[in-house]
This record gives C-alpha cells, sequence and structure tokens, in this order.
C-alpha cells in the first residue's frame, strides 16, 4: 500500500478501461470504548488489576455462575454522565440494561450486558479541526456495558486459553454518527476524545491495555450522495496509527470492488498492521441477530438533577479553557501542547503557583516543571499527580534556583534525590553540601587552585583567547559540585589570573 497523507480527498473509481465512473467519498462512523477508570468490576466488586496473574480477580457473578446476582457500580454511572456531559448530551434520568446475546469463549454468561433502548446519554457533539475549517461530529449516543474476557492464544501449543480478569470491566461505547470523510478526521477526532475522557478522569485510555479502542464504520457512496453504501467494520483498534491506516487501507480496498463491478458485502473485519490491510471476520450482525431483550436482574439506572449539578461542580476546566489559560500565563506554546498532553500537570502547575505566597512565576515554575518532574515522572511510568514531588517543593526549589542558592547544575543533582525521597528541597541541598556558594573568598581560593592546575590554558588567556574562561569556569564548577556561583567563578577566575 503506498505512503500517502491521510487527507479528505475523495477517492476516484475507474472501469475496467480505466475511465472515470464517479468519484466516491468516504463515509466513517466510530463507535469507541472507554475503559472506566474505576476500582471494581460494573457488577461485582472483583478488583480491576491490568497485569494481575490470570484469572485472579473473578467471581461467581464475572464468570457467569447460575444463580449469580449483578450489583450496580455507581461509579461508573457518574462518570458515563461526566462523560455525557462533557460532550453536550442529553443524560437520561432512567435508562436500561439489556442482553445482547451472542458466543464467543470469552463471554461466559454468553450474553454482553449493554444498553439498547434508552442508554444513558443520547446526542451530543465535539468539534474537530480540518483542512477546511472546525467541522461538528454529531454523537448518536453513550451508553455503559460490561467487557468481555480476553482469549490468549499459545500458538506454539495449538491451544487458546481464556483469561477472565477483564470479564466485567465497565465500560462506555460512545458512538458516532457517519460525519468523518477522511482517516485524517478519524484521528483527530479520537486523539481529541482521548485526550478529553483522559483529563476527566473518566479513563485511564492506556491503549496498550484496551482501555480505550475503537470499531471503525468505513463506506464508500457517490459524492453529493446522501445516501450511505455498504460498510465494513473494522474491529478492535488501539492506536491512532492503526486506526488510520485501517480507514485507509478499507477505502482503497472498496473503491477497487466497485471500480471492478463487485459488490461491497457488510461484513466485520479485522485489521492486520504487520500487512496494513482488512480481513474479513464474519458477515456483519444486525441488531436483531443479537436477540436483545431487557436484563431482568437489574433495575433501571436512575440519574437525578442533584447527581447531575453534583457532577458538574467536580468537573474540570474543559480542554479549549486550559490551553488559553497556560497560553496566558505566559508559557511558549511548546510548553503549553506539553502540560496538555501530560495528565495532571496544569493542574500541578496551578498548586504550585498557589504553594509559596512570595513565589509563583507560572513561566519559571514551568520550565523546573518541564526540565526536572515531568521526565521523572514519565520514567518512573507515575502520573503529575502521584509525582513524591509535591507542588509546594517544586515551587521551593524553583524559588531556590531563582534566587541564586541553588545553581541549575546542583539543581539537576539535587532532583532525582528530591523524586526518591520527597524531602525539603533546601534542607537536602544543605546536606548534600549543594547551596550555591558566593562567598568572594571561597571563589577566590578556588579560582586560585583552578589557575595552578591548568597554566597552558591560564596562558592561552592571557594571550586573548577569552574562549578558555568557558574552559576554567567549568572546572571551577566541577570542583565546587555545581555548588559555585558561574558569574562569580567566572570573575574570580579572571582576577586570580591577573595576578
Amino acid at each position: 500500500m503506498a505512503d500517502e497523507p491521510w487527507g479528505a480527498k475523495a477517492p476516484v473509481v475507474y472501469d475496467r478501461l480505466g475511465f472515470t465512473v464517479t468519484e466516491m467519498e468516504p463515509v466513517i462512523g466510530l463507535e469507541i470504548h472507554a475503559q472506566l477508570k474505576t476500582k471494581t468490576k460494573l457488577f461485582c466488586s472483583c478488583p480491576i488489576e491490568p497485569g494481575a496473574e490470570p484469572n485472579t480477580n473473578i467471581c461467581e457473578v464475572c464468570t457467569g455462575q447460575p444463580g449469580a446476582l449483578p450489583r450496580m457500580n455507581e461509579k461508573a454511572i457518574e462518570l458515563a454522565a461526566m462523560a455525557g456531559l462533557a460532550l453536550g448530551s442529553k443524560v437520561n434520568s432512567k435508562s436500561l440494561f439489556s442482553r445482547k446475546n451472542y458466543f464467543y469463549p470469552d463471554l461466559p454468561n454468553g450474553f454482553q450486558t449493554s444498553q439498547l433502548d434508552p442508554p444513558i446519554c443520547q446526542g451530543g457533539a465535539m468539534d474537530v479541526d480540518t483542512p477546511s475549517g472546525p467541522k461538528t461530529i454529531r454523537l448518536n449516543r453513550i451508553h455503559l456495558e460490561d467487557d468481555a474476557g480476553k482469549c490468549v492464544h499459545d500458538e506454539k501449543r495449538g491451544r487458546t486459553l481464556v483469561d477472565l480478569n477483564r470479564a466485567g470491566t465497565p465500560l462506555i461505547e460512545i458512538v458516532t454518527e457517519p460525519d468523518l470523510n477522511s482517516p485524517a478526521e478519524a484521528i483527530e477526532f479520537l486523539k481529541k476524545l482521548h485526550a478529553l475522557l483522559v483529563r476527566l478522569g473518566v479513563t485511564e485510555g492506556r491503549m496498550e491495555e484496551g482501555e480505550f479502542r475503537c470499531d471503525v464504520n468505513v463506506s464508500l457512496r457517490p459524492k453529493g450522495s446522501t445516501e450511505l453504501g455498504v460498510r465494513g467494520e473494522i474491529k478492535n483498534l488501539n492506536s491512532f496509527r492503526f486506526a488510520g491506516q485501517a480507514i485507509e487501507y478499507e477505502i482503497k480496498r472498496q473503491s477497487a470492488l466497485y471500480a471492478q463491478g463487485q459488490s461491497v458485502l457488510q461484513e466485520t473485519l479485522h485489521f492486520d498492521p504487520a500487512k496494513r490491510e482488512t480481513r474479513t471476520l464474519r458477515t456483519k450482525e444486525e441488531a436483531h441477530d443479537y436477540r436483545y431483550f431487557p436484563q431482568p436482574d437489574l433495575p433501571p439506572v436512575r440519574v437525578s438533577e442533584e447527581l447531575l449539578t453534583r457532577i458538574r461542580e467536580s468537573m474540570p476546566a474543559s480542554v479549549e479553557e486550559t490551553n488559553q489559560k497556560l497560553l496566558d500565563l505566559g508559557l511558549r506554546e511548546d510548553l503549553v501542547t506539553l502540560f496538555m498532553d501530560r495528565k495532571g500537570a496544569p493542574e500541578y502547575l496551578q498548586a504550585a503557583q498557589a504553594a509559596l505566597p512570595d513565589f509563583n512565576d507560572a513561566k519559571k515554575l514551568a520550565a523546573v516543571m518541564a526540565e526536572f518532574l515531568l521526565p521523572a515522572c514519565q520514567k518512573a511510568d507515575l502520573p503529575v499527580s502521584e509525582a513524591p514531588v509535591t507542588p509546594q517543593k517544586l515551587a521551593k526549589l524553583a524559588s531556590l534556583m531563582d534566587k541564586g542558592t541553588i545553581g541549575r547544575r546542583a539543581a539537576q543533582e539535587l532532583f532525582p534525590l528530591l523524586f526518591q525521597t520527597g524531602a525539603d528541597p533546601e534542607e537536602l541541598a544543605k546536606e548534600k553540601g549543594l547551596i550555591q556558594i558566593s562567598d568572594k573568598g571561597a571563589l577566590s581560593a578556588m579560582a586560585a587552585e583552578v589557575v595552578a592546575l591548568h597554566p597552558q590554558e591560564v596562558a592561552k588567556y592571557r594571550d586573548g583567547q577569552e574562549k578558555v574562561l568557558s574552559f576554567l569556569v567549568g572546572q571551577l564548577m566541577r570542583k565546587s559540585r555545581g555548588a559555585a556561583d558561574p558569574k562569580g567563578a567566572g570573575q574570580a577566575l579572571i582576577e586570580a589570573m591577573k595576578g
């Protein structure tokens, strides 16, 4: 498959003689599954622990034992309602669960508990940026459902094992209208939705763990038509890149079929990322094939106005508002992008600003965060909100650097210790001898030693090669373990070389 940019240009379908039949327009709809950020499963108290030993977090409910009755997780209801409010959906005061019947080895009940009519949220929309300007992508619905287990294929031994730790995990499925017309638009929508849900705390969104994944419906129709074509549904895409590649390939596949005078079948497809192509799994089922009927073991889901008010009051500012607030603080655009990409970073910066009454310089705090805190959190695989260095202690570190109490090189040595211990920066700097040396007598003594150890460089400086001074300053800084005041060190060296 040729590597072409994912633009909005419609494919052209040709007949066998090479003449243009018609210009076709891709039509794309998304079904996004986001795992809700709860401690326990949707209908039982089993913990949710990614990476746990297979079949250790299970009980009679999530393994579908006869007579076991589900119990609703109220936190999941709140998170689903929060997602709906953030996306402009109508949150229904009453919604129902249904049984979606199908057989698969990792579905112990023989059905998935989902919502058909009415779902917890209906409608809504989100804007995405396109080459021709902002575009509104409408939402059809958001509904709650439980996840299936996981089949583990042991190709070496020729067998498949089933891990039910994931069975019963709470999900929301967000279904768009078929308003997207290119892989680029779909990727932009997915990225923006992912950032929103993670920022709200609705989901952790770890795509490698399957916590944010999507099914993609792709069809073609003559450009200008309002009728929908026959679609192919590509299942379980868990990366933005794979989603874009799958859509691009499916557009080309369907275009080729129409060009050859063949029909496109409605079917469910699997995307092979190694070959960058889709393959048929089965012909596509319709809703009636699942034999939906009300789940008799669960009462209706109730969402009161009081609950919605409480959720609204607890929601963080929108992505757009936060982005603008960071720009208004004077942060560079690259820092704003970095902070928006790191969950909890804007809130941490705000807390650091409020931590010390005499130091709230947002630009300097953001620079210290970007240089020290964010890389340390990424390396430790910790969210910023769980960093052992509190906002107050980071603000104190930035203040010490701003006052010249400790230098940048000393801060580089100090921060890993702060991150390990969560200690007070000033006390730790004193303990490790990293308080910046500004005393003229101490700097003069060290400068004299450096001059004595490097006579050749001193001779070059005296001959007019002033660049040598940087080397000598570096030697003095090394001697002081980064604690010397660089400006004072340079001046002390100049005085020492005059003698």
